[in-house]
């Protein structure tokens, strides 16, 4: 019965995630039904379950039959996934510019309208932002992962259901809860980036908050931004081609290799630029007594700071090679 299983799982996998487990019930209780009338026994050859998935007919056919509309712009596979995690990517984002704000009255009372119209602001620009991109991503996804060989072929070439795909192991399938967490990381950085600049850096507290020393080059820093949004934009979309293609296979490993190469060089070329890190970092750091010059601890930081972009580097070639080769192999035990 490994066929049946097989031609269920391919029927199901193109249906919402909430009917599946319910259509998947009465198919193979269809199924064997259709077996019983057509052999009058309760052992069946496979060329018995063969006419009977012929008689069914493609796996995409039949889906289509579950349901009422066939035109969609995100296909009922990626819907319930789509809705939900729009729902979370909206209260994550909502929830950090309440953040931001609240910190921003905390630190300076005084300036609290000029905060609460930013925060009117960052929600106007960003609540779309995170909208266009999640829903671009599992349209992409949706294209690029749901246009399968098999529902390419003419109507009058011959259908056999030999050749079903096998139905993906466990351990190679991709997990719906990192694939959530990976996105919901990259809009909250979106929003950081976007609105909470401000605050990436070394904060200097001397009995109060004094302010912050920041990592980048301030007035560099929006001819950059638009790279850092397409950057974490891209990694929206590797999520979101996981969800659509639901397992490992050499295709998704292809399609995320290249976005994560294009990644890289867009990072690559921000990190490795002039006028991207803040040039007077350290002195900034002395002129807000958190070092002192020609100390220990200013030597030792001094030493850090200069090998940002270098590991930083470092670590990006080792995450693409690591993320390509896992996958590689993921990807090979479902063949």
């Amino acid at each position: 019965m490994e066929m049946v299983e097989r031609y269920i799982f391919a029927v199901t996998q193109k249906l919402p995630q909430s009917q599946r487990k319910d259509i998947a019930i009465e198919l193979r209780g269809l199924i064997e039904d259709m077996l019983e009338d057509r052999s009058g026994k309760n052992h069946y050859t496979e060329s018995d379950i063969e006419e009977v998935l012929l008689e069914l007919g493609r796996p995409k056919e039949l889906a289509d039959k579950y349901r009422s509309t066939k035109k969609y712009l995100i296909g009922p596979e990626l819907f319930d996934s789509y809705l939900y995690i729009l729902k979370v990517i909206l209260a994550v984002v909502g929830i950090s510019i309440g953040v931001g704000f609240a910190i921003q009255v905390v630190i300076n009372p005084v300036n609290i309208l000029d905060h609460f119209v930013d925060m009117i602001v960052s929600a106007v620009t960003a609540l779309p932002m995170a909208f266009g991109w999640t829903t671009f991503g599992f349209a992409m996804g949706e294209l690029m992962g749901n246009v399968k060989k098999e529902d390419l072929q003419w109507e009058k070439e011959e259908w056999k259901p030999t050749n079903l795909p096998p139905i993906p192991v466990e351990h190679s399938r991709v997990k719906r809860g990192e694939a959530v967490t990976s996105i919901i990381f990259y809009a909250f950085f979106i929003v950081l980036f976007s609105f909470s600049s401000d605050y990436l850096g070394v904060w200097v507290f001397h009995d109060e908050f004094n302010g912050v020393v920041p990592f980048l080059n301030e007035q560099n820093y929006g001819t950059y931004l638009v790279f850092i949004i397409l950057t974490l934009g891209i990694g929206i979309l590797n999520e979101c081609l996981k969800l659509a293609f639901g397992k490992w296979s050499y295709k998704l490993v292809l399609y995320t290799t290249v976005s994560n190469t294009l990644s890289m060089a867009i990072i690559l070329f921000m990190v490795t630029a002039t006028d991207f890190w803040n040039p007077t970092f350290m002195s900034e750091l002395v002129e807000a007594n958190v070092l002192i010059a020609g100390s220990e601890g200013y030597d030792t930081f001094n030493w850090i700071w200069s090998r940002v972009t270098f590991w930083t580097i470092v670590i990006l070639i080792i995450s693409i090679v690591w993320n390509g080769v896992d996958g590689f192999l993921k990807a090979k035990k479902n063949k």
